[in-house]
């Protein structure tokens, strides 16, 4: 049964810093498109960055440069920096895999999710 769990969520100013961590039971993460996802309070859930099996990578506009994906194949873990967070970064942000980087589907169930809160 796949599982995933988020974690490192919080409250940080805007202008701060926090690490997401993805972490993979019934799925391996290499061999497939890892993604990060976020859900605003009435908002739909959006995609936000992915990482290919191979390495590849993409970020939604509203992050590039700010966040970063990586993925550790021996933890079966991805993560998403995120620097210089601003207010409208707050959400939930999921993690979940996908078939490629242009794939909109995501594959597995939805874990609970790790909420971000950007304030001063």
């Amino acid at each position: 049964q796949v599982q995933l769990v988020e974690s490192g969520g919080g409250l940080v100013q805007p202008g701060g810093s926090l690490r997401l961590s993805c972490a993979a039971s019934g799925i391996i993460f290499s061999i497939y498109t890892t993604a990060w996802y976020r859900q605003a309070p009435g908002k739909q859930r959006e995609l936000v960055a992915a990482i290919s099996s191979g390495g590849g990578r993409n970020y939604a506009d509203s992050v590039k440069g700010r966040f970063t994906i990586s993925r550790d194949n021996a933890k079966n873990t991805v993560y998403l920096q995120m620097n210089s967070l601003k207010p409208e970064d707050t959400a939930v942000y999921y993690c979940n895999v996908k078939s490629t980087l242009g794939a909109t589907g995501a594959l597995a169930p939805w874990g609970q999710g790790t909420l971000v809160t950007v304030s001063s």
